[in-house]
């Protein structure tokens, strides 16, 4: 019987300043989660942006997100950086789709099994906050077919 894993309940804020609970947040049906741990790992999270946009035109249940998720040692800095990413985006959709996560990052890795911190994760989440599927790396057809096949389960 395969393990259920459900992603963590834990504290975020949106780049528009709004604090969030996670999973509760994620208003879809179905939901592509992106973690990023570093700040380079910003052109692997693009990667994924177009194809997750046109996924989610066409199916208004998908719902994606990115989540920074930042070591605790840089909490202080918060408004700092969180405002030096928003007025980089500017779009609205995008701040409210970016949600940071300061503390202790193994609150988030651990309970979903992210051993990889040298590239981004990918989830996919129910409405329930089931983690259907993960994987990790920049865009590539065989990982956006596995994310489909899991999102077509749901």
């Amino acid at each position: 019987m395969p393990v259920i894993v459900e992603f963590p309940h834990i504290a975020a804020r949106d780049l528009e300043g709004r604090d969030v609970r996670l999973p509760d947040a994620f208003a879809g049906k179905r939901n592509v989660v992106i973690v990023a741990f570093r700040r380079k790992h910003q052109a692997l999270v693009d990667s994924w942006v177009p194809w997750l946009e046109a996924l989610a035109t066409q199916d208004r249940d998908l719902c994606f997100y990115e989540l920074p998720a930042i070591g605790r040692v840089w909490a202080p800095v918060r408004p700092m950086i969180d405002g030096g990413m928003a007025a980089a985006i500017k779009d609205p959709v995008v701040l409210q789709r970016t949600l940071t996560i300061y503390g202790d990052v193994n609150r988030l890795t651990r309970p979903l099994g992210i051993v990889n911190r040298a590239t981004i994760a990918l989830i996919v989440v129910d409405a329930h906050g089931t983690v259907r599927w993960s994987g990790d790396g920049g865009f590539n057809e065989s990982t956006s077919q596995e994310i489909q096949a899991a999102l077509d389960e749901i």
